[in-house]
Order: C-alpha cells, then sequence, then structure tokens
C-alpha cells in the first residue's frame, strides 16, 4: 500500500508543478495584459483534484490519520481553481485579477500541504 500511496503523492506533485509552471510561464503576460489560462493549467488542477481524492481515500484504506478539515481546506481551493481555470480556458486574454487569483491560491495550497501538521 505504501507504494501506491508514494505513486500518487508523486503523481499529485507532478499536478501541482504543471499548475505553477503553467502560472510561472505566463508571468511576463500578465504584465502585459495578455495572459491566458493554458491546458497545461487545466490538466494539472484535474490531475491534482484526482490525485488527491485517491490520496485520502488510499490513506484511510491503509488506517492512517487524515486531517479532513485540512483536506477541505485544500479540496474547497482546489475548486475555485478549477472553475477559474476551466470557465476562462478558452479566451485570449484573462484579468490580470483573475490570473493572479490563481497563482495566489495554487501558492497557498502548497503551503497548506507544507505547513499545516
Amino acid at each position: 500500500m505504501d507504494v501506491l500511496i508514494h505513486l500518487f503523492v508523486g503523481l499529485h506533485i507532478i499536478g501541482i508543478a504543471s499548475l505553477l509552471g503553467g502560472f510561472l510561464t505566463q508571468m511576463k503576460a500578465m504584465g502585459e495584459g495578455t495572459a491566458r489560462y493554458t491546458p497545461a493549467m487545466l490538466h494539472g488542477a484535474l490531475t491534482m483534484l484526482v490525485t488527491g481524492v485517491a490520496l485520502v481515500g488510499l490513506n484511510q484504506a491503509d488506517d492512517q490519520s487524515v486531517n479532513n478539515i485540512k483536506i477541505g481546506v485544500k479540496l474547497a481551493l482546489l475548486i475555485v481553481i478549477l472553475g477559474l481555470v476551466y470557465v476562462k480556458r478558452d479566451d485570449e486574454k484573462v484579468d490580470k485579477g483573475l490570473f493572479g487569483l490563481v497563482g495566489l491560491l495554487t501558492t497557498a495550497n502548497i503551503f497548506i500541504a507544507v505547513l499545516w501538521t
């Protein structure tokens, strides 16, 4: 079971890297007002959702404790991120505020995962 959990943690990290990497590659365009949500951002967020749900299930099946409040906060942030990226995925330009919000929420999600014990 540990190998499977570690596999899903790795996939979860790949998802967050895709989401944050897509954001960071658009930073210059954000300054120019031409930033857009990339497919990598959407796929990264979806990967995070699927692997996160799988991780919660695997940890509970392995009788490990799961902090449900932490998971709920992280899920709420991810749903907001997914909503923004999905709805605006075909727009040629995204408002700076909305684009920056995705980066902020993604960073917050990372720090919640690492610092909330």
